[in-house]
């Protein structure tokens, strides 16, 4: 089966539970599981899934507002890191943002994840010690589409 990105659907909760669950406490603060159930609660529409051999192993949201996008939980397996499945996302993200008009990617990132961020152009503009947990520096990023 060739990967590919899907919509998110009520069964996949517990694949992407289990997505936050590998990546935490490496990228996401264990507080956060709370936050990301109630984002997949209110805005499964705007949630996509990477899929490889039948199995999810990363995910992502996108929101529209006007001409900025907001990309929001981007997550990929441990074990599937490296694979391309993070610069697919953001593929996806910055098709998905043009069609609807933004100009700007909004990305609340991790200092953990500041550097991948970076290597596909987006841009530190804040940050916040302490921001997503105890150890977990909120770091806020925007990418242009200019």
């Amino acid at each position: 089966m060739s990967p590919g990105i899907r919509a998110f659907g009520e069964a996949d909760l517990s694949a992407c539970l289990a997505l936050f669950d590998a990546n935490c406490p490496r990228f996401f603060a264990p507080n956060e599981r709370a936050e990301f159930i109630a984002y997949l609660r209110a805005h499964a529409g705007a949630y996509r899934l990477y899929e490889r051999g039948g199995r999810v192993i990363a995910a992502f949201g996108v929101a529209l507002r006007g001409d900025r996008a907001r990309l929001n939980w981007i997550m990929v397996d441990p074990e599937a890191q490296g694979s391309g499945a993070g610069g697919a996302m953001i593929a996806a993200t910055i098709a998905s943002a043009r069609a609807g008009g933004a100009r700007v990617i909004d990305i609340a990132a991790s200092h953990l994840s500041e550097p991948f961020f970076a290597r596909h152009g987006a841009r530190a503009r804040g940050r916040i010690a302490d921001g997503w947990g105890p150890g977990m520096h909120r770091v806020d990023m925007e990418l242009s589409l200019d």
